[in-house]
């Protein structure tokens, strides 16, 4: 940079076109960017759908696997399900029989008193209606049920059919409701009279023996539920015969745990040997193209990277020997040229004179536009 320029316009002449041939440098540099941003989007895409491609045939395989597994899972849990069903049916058959066979007796009992009572009854011409559960609860309570039975049959003859019978009645008035309540207690009051003197009143004894048999029944039905409640909550299966049953339960059981067993295994070996052989497969058939692509990419890279090199070190050698001499401003191949013209023309005899001259030129033209 120090040295003497014996040659005005060659050193311009070089220095324009070391810049001219920065900016050649610069335009090449920003053309390779952009080539390396859409070869580099490129190969980034195809990257992706090549992994999206392995992952989803991935993911099919898999689930391929599963589901078929999965199907004779669930049809082994079918046929268990009905095994259990069939068994349930089988054991609840056994109990009947059982409860049928220990309370046989009682029902037998049950029976024979039932139809002493009705022979009873006969005997003495009792009305058949006298024979009934409404008509104990009725005329003759004993146990809470039929007094409970009882109080019902009062609430709704002398309450719910009275009021019923009012609420429909249009323009209601108190008095209607009490006259509807006399005709009420007239009508049911006197039925109630009436059978109590048709059949209470004249065969008394025979319907307490009645009383008493039907309390025996009663009784025996007690025990018959306290017989059925017992054996529902006996534990001890074996003599229902269900032996075939477990064993087709069990065998089944096992069936769904060796599926279930061959299934992670299938799985286990997929994810460690079939996943990665199936990768393998999609990625070397990709092979050719990604290869070109990657190539590609990489000598634009390596061009980049030249172009970057070859930029600095103009710059540098731009800098050592032209900057001292024109300064940052006429770093510029049209400036230099106006300088080459302000010497050529003689107005300058040096670049610093044609700096000067140039200058002057500018503000005499500023000054001419301003006036």
């Amino acid at each position: 940079m120090g040295q003497q320029i014996t040659d005005q316009i060659a050193f311009l002449t070089e220095a324009r076109t070391a810049l001219e041939e920065l900016g050649v440098a610069r335009d090449r540099e920003k053309q390779l960017k952009q080539d390396e941003g859409k070869w580099g989007k490129t190969l980034d895409g195809e990257k992706r759908a090549l992994e999206e491609t392995v992952n989803s045939t991935v993911k099919k395989r898999r689930d391929a696997i599963s589901t078929s597994y999965d199907e004779e899972i669930e049809k082994a849990q079918d046929k268990l399900k009905k095994a259990r069903v069939k068994r349930e049916k089988a054991k609840n058959q056994g109990m009947k029989e059982r409860i049928a066979e220990e309370t046989a007796d009682l029902r037998k009992e049950n029976r024979d008193v039932d139809g002493e009572i009705r022979k009873v009854l006969k005997g003495a011409r009792v009305p058949s209606f006298c024979n009934s559960r409404w008509y104990f609860a009725l005329f003759m309570p004993a146990h809470f049920g039929e007094y409970l039975a009882f109080l019902a049959a009062v609430l709704v003859c002398f309450l719910a059919i009275p009021y019923g019978i009012y609420m429909l009645i249009p323009g209601r008035q108190p008095l209607y409701l009490a006259g509807i309540y006399f005709a009420v207690i007239v009508v049911f009051g006197g039925i109630y009279i009436l059978l109590t003197n048709r059949t209470k009143a004249r065969h008394l004894e025979t319907l307490r023996d009645a009383r008493v048999m039907r309390d025996h029944i009663r009784s025996n039905r007690k025990k018959i539920r306290v017989i059925e409640k017992s054996i529902r909550r006996d534990k001890n299966e074996k003599m229902y015969n269900l032996e075939k049953f477990d064993d087709e339960i069990a065998q089944l059981e096992q069936e769904i745990r060796r599926i279930s067993t061959q299934k992670q295994e299938a799985l286990n070996s997929f994810e460690q040997v079939t996943k990665t052989i199936i990768a393998d497969e999609i990625l070397s058939g990709a092979k050719p193209k990604m290869e070109e692509l990657t190539a590609r990419y990489r000598e634009i890279r390596r061009a980049l990277d030249e172009t970057e090199e070859e930029i600095k070190r103009r710059n540098l050698e731009i800098t050592d020997k032209y900057a001292g001499y024109l300064g940052k401003e006429y770093l510029d191949p049209m400036k230099i040229g106006e300088l080459m013209e302000a010497i050529r023309s003689g107005r300058a005899s040096n670049i610093s004179e044609a700096i000067e001259a140039v200058k002057a030129d500018r503000s005499q033209q500023g000054s001419s536009a301003r006036a």
